[in-house]
């Protein structure tokens, strides 16, 4: 088998299985366990539709970082044309950087993570993030409850992912704040909507 590896141009999804009472726990109240599960699994399709966009006009290798499920599952939800890697154990922080540094051994020179609940997150955002990423040294997609929709860097920067509360309003201010004492350059994104908790849901979901 020929070994895998990632352009030049790198694309990190991170997802997890559909299953109901494990996935969008915080949406549960309002969606049930299934359209919860449900919800989170459209997401995740929508966002890989806008990732197959944006392969159709930039070079770009994309890899799908999981929890739950197995390999198996995946394939069987998303298609056997996607790579996938299990996210493995740590907080959000180990599990980003233990993608990026993986995927800048493999000599990616630019690599950015999304996640999947960013409903506004499209290829044309994609896009400008992968540009910025020639001159900046950090991209970041503000997200409206204080995290980051996309993350993106030309070298893993351990500080970036340890000492953050994740999941909390105050992820995107202290990213911003490590990046600053790191003298980092930095290209902001549009500040875009996750859908995270019942307040976030609106009539189109």
């Amino acid at each position: 088998m020929i070994s895998w590896k990632p352009s030049t141009q790198h694309l990190i999804i991170f997802t997890r299985y559909p299953e109901p009472g494990t996935t969008k726990t915080r949406l549960i109240p309002a969606l049930g366990e299934v359209g919860a599960a449900n919800l989170h699994k459209q997401m995740t399709e929508q966002t890989i539709f806008r990732v197959k966009e944006l392969q159709r006009t930039t070079r770009v290798s994309v890899e799908v970082r999981f929890t739950g499920g197995n390999l198996e599952k995946m394939q069987n939800w998303l298609g056997n044309d996607l790579r996938y890697e299990s996210q493995g154990e740590g907080d959000l922080g180990a599990r980003m950087e233990r993608s990026l540094i993986n995927a800048f051994n493999q000599k990616a020179a630019r690599v950015i993570i999304i996640g999947t609940d960013c409903p506004d997150l499209n290829s044309q955002i994609l896009t400008t993030a992968f540009e910025q990423l020639k001159v900046f040294n950090l991209v970041l997609g503000p997200a409206l409850d204080g995290g980051y929709y996309l993350i993106g860097l030309q070298q893993p920067i351990a500080e970036l992912f340890t000492n953050i509360s994740w999941g909390t309003a105050q992820v995107f201010v202290k990213t911003v704040e490590i990046a600053q004492k790191l003298n980092l350059s930095i290209s902001y994104l549009q500040t875009l909507a996750d859908i995270d908790r019942p307040e976030d849901l609106n009539p189109t979901f």
